[in-house]
């Protein structure tokens, strides 16, 4: 049985800072944890001379990743480097190597995790990623070990702090989408490229490592149907308000008869609905089980402490697995075909904006295309445009499916009362709470 438990660290930027941070400074309550105590060996970085916001004996830096993976005194590898294929080589290397991974991610996890996954069981290894999902909110575990009993039926998140922060500053600031931007990012939620944020591709790599996990089916990036924030108005936001929604991007999971479909979109949220609070960079995920009925996990999404403590919460699963000798025990087969649901099967209601010919029979015609459909209304706004002649509608239908409200959306232009279709959103609940 191990005495001492040694841990290499591929990476020191802001999160493993933080992990180096948890590891000096909470020794204690690890050995009360482990039974032993778990220390720092080996850490790769970029630069060995620069200053860092922790204290680090020289001779633990290296530049070569391989002087981490090849120590033979190391147990657990940590990696917080970041990329795909370059990290992916490391993790098999390490893995073959026999060592302990834990992760945090969640764009290797979400492309690759089915693959690293397998070689760790192969090697008799954990492969450990909380930290991959929502920073410090302890969603995998959530699922993985509290909720294993029940059959999880739907998971509605905000996994991505750069959007729930723009869009909080949008509804209760007022500000523009390019303000609320520009204010993320002086803050440092949001990169200098904000693209993979609020075009929605973090949350949809999320939300494919989630529902592969909810639904024990092997969930692909590419089967995530995805949209972003960057064309959301300040108009969107009041009508919706108007109609007792708040808006955030949303990442949906939902599985009927072993047939799931999973997107991440900006939807409108019934006001008293619980995400519908969540504000600012934090993150939430709703998580609706057969058997539990309604949960949410609520906390940080991002920053160095609250993510490194994710990590180290991983490392400390890791080693009680190894001094118990139950390392890759834990890793299972997906339990269902993989199967999605077609556009006839995916039901939800919609907010559709418009901007119509304010003239006799416009709203007949509108009636007419929608009821071809098979959809019917549920809310209607009507208000006078500035531009002579036009007015703004908006629209919240019945539940529809997929198919039929694509339908519309492809044909309404074609009416000649409609001079735009201005937005169109998702919606959950009635908004009348």
């Amino acid at each position: 049985m191990k005495d001492n438990v040694k841990v290499g660290l591929l990476g020191l930027g802001t999160v493993g800072t933080g992990v180096v941070k948890m590891i000096q400074n909470h020794q204690e309550q690890l050995v009360h944890q482990v039974g032993c105590p778990v220390s720092i060996k080996k850490v790769l970085v970029k630069n060995p001379d620069k200053v860092r916001d922790v204290e680090l004996d020289s001779s633990l830096l290296t530049t070569d990743p391989y002087e981490v993976i090849n120590d033979p005194d190391i147990d657990v590898i940590v990696e917080v480097i970041g990329g795909i294929e370059e990290t992916r080589k490391y993790i098999i290397d390490a893995l073959n190597l026999k060592k302990q991974v834990v992760t945090a991610n969640k764009d290797l996890i979400a492309l690759h995790g089915s693959e690293l996954q397998k070689v760790a069981a192969e090697n008799g290894c954990d492969l450990l990623y909380e930290a991959s999902v929502a920073g410090g909110v302890p969603i995998i575990k959530g699922l993985a070990d509290g909720l294993a009993s029940d059959k999880i039926q739907k998971i509605m998140g905000i996994v991505n702090g750069t959007t729930n922060y723009i869009l909080t500053k949008m509804t209760k600031d007022g500000l523009s989408y390019e303000t609320a931007l520009k204010d993320a990012q002086d803050l440092g939620f949001a990169e200098a490229d904000p693209t993979s944020d609020v075009e929605g591709l973090d949350a949809a790599r999320k939300m494919a490592i989630l529902a592969r996990l909810a639904f024990s089916m092997e969930i692909e990036l590419d089967d995530v149907s995805v949209s972003g924030i960057s064309s959301v108005s300040k108009d969107d936001l009041k009508y919706g308000s108007m109609l007792g929604y708040t808006m955030k991007l949303i990442g949906y999971a939902n599985q009927e008869d072993e047939r799931a479909e999973v997107s991440v979109q900006p939807t409108f949220l019934e006001n008293d609905h619980p995400l519908a609070s969540v504000h600012d960079e934090y993150n939430a995920v709703y998580v609706y089980g057969e058997a539990v009925g309604e949960t949410m996990f609520y906390g940080p999404g991002a920053g160095s402490l609250p993510t490194a403590t994710s990590i180290v919460s991983d490392v400390l699963a890791v080693v009680k697995n190894m001094r118990l000798g139950v390392n890759g025990h834990s890793v299972l087969a997906p339990q269902f075909e993989r199967q999605l649901k077609q556009a006839d099967e995916r039901f939800a209601k919609y907010f559709i904006r418009l901007h119509v010919r304010d003239e006799v029979g416009a709203f007949s015609e509108l009636t007419k295309l929608f009821s071809t459909h098979s959809i019917s209304f549920e809310k209607i706004l009507q208000l006078p445009l500035e531009e002579e002649g036009l007015a703004e509608i908006v629209i919240v239908t019945h539940k529809a499916s997929m198919e039929n409200y694509q339908n519309v959306l492809s044909q309404v232009n074609d009416l000649n009362v409609v001079k735009a279709v201005e937005s169109f959103y998702r919606v959950e609940g009635d908004g009348t709470k």
